[in-house]
Formats: C-alpha cells, structure tokens, sequence
C-alpha cells in the first residue's frame, strides 16, 4: 500500500475515492483511511499534524514523487474537469515539460498527482 501523509486522511481519502471510482475503507486506526480500487489496489491516507503541503515547482526544479492515474486519450479534458470540481487545483507547468496529453494536478492537501492518457 501506498501511503500519503495529510492533516485530515478522511477527506483526502473521498476526494481520491471520487475522483477514481473507488470506495473509502475505515480501518481500526483513526489516523488512517483506506481507498481501495475495483482492481483491488490500495491507497492510504495517514494523518500527520505537523505535515508542511509539498511544494511546486521544487527550487532545485527536480523531479518529486507523485501520483499517476492513466486514462483513455478521450477522457482527459472530462477527468480534469471532474478533478478540480472535487477541489484538485492546476498547477502551472509551462516550460516544465509535461506531454500535452498529461494534467499536473495537486490534490487539495498539495500532493501532485499527474492525469494522463494511456498510450
């Protein structure tokens, strides 16, 4: 499983469980939620008090850990769409080098996570 550390793990956990088709699971820890996927894949979400959100673009302009969701070619414009009105928002990349056919978004606790279509 794949953990993402945040201030407040149960709404983060929504916003990934609306924005992939997946189902929030409580687990016995009130500190941390899991998202699990139709495949079966596993995200968590932790809770971290003292967290400072990840900054973008990094100073050094080095590449960071994000998340990746593929898609079908068509489906882009409509999964971003659907991601900033669940409170993702835009992050600038010009000049950065991000494919045309790829959104570089940050999920309302900061971390970026990268929307991209399927080649």
């Amino acid at each position: 499983m794949l953990a993402l550390d945040c201030a407040e793990p149960e709404t983060l956990a929504e916003f990934y469980a609306a924005l992939l088709g997946a189902e929030v699971r409580r687990t016995s820890d009130p500190n941390l939620f899991e998202v699990v996927g139709q495949d079966g894949t596993v995200l968590g979400f932790q809770r971290d008090h003292g967290l400072a959100p990840p900054s973008w673009p990094r100073p050094e302009d080095a590449q960071q850990a994000h998340l990746l969701v593929l898609l079908s070619p068509g489906d882009l414009d409509e999964a971003e769409r659907e991601a900033v009105s669940l409170g993702a928002t835009p992050m600038d990349v010009a000049d950065r080098g991000t494919p045309r056919e790829a959104r570089l978004l940050s999920d309302p606790a900061g971390h970026s996570f990268l929307l991209r279509a399927r080649e």
